[in-house]
């Protein structure tokens, strides 16, 4: 199947975790620090850490170690502070 990270088409298996798609590519984060800004990826694999957080779908902050991909599932890496709507 194919998904798109910040609009490239990426190959990924069926009920693999988004996360380890993310730690496959040349750029292996998939957001970076609030404050640094320095690079981010997945570290715990299992949802207690909250490194993994990219938009997936027009939704934010969603952790990838715990989304199973999906044909065509559009993902952005987050970029520092995510903003919020009113």
């Amino acid at each position: 199947m194919t998904i798109l990270i910040d609009g490239k088409a990426v190959s990924a298996e069926p009920g693999e975790n988004l996360a380890a798609v993310l730690l496959r590519q040349p750029e292996g984060w998939n957001r970076t620090s609030t404050v640094s800004q320095s690079p981010r990826a997945p570290y715990c694999m299992m949802g207690v850490c909250f490194e993994c957080l990219a938009e997936v779908d027009g939704v934010g902050s969603v952790q990838t170690c715990l989304t199973t991909v999906h044909d065509g599932m559009r993902v952005s890496r987050q970029l520092g502070r995510r903003m919020l709507s009113a």
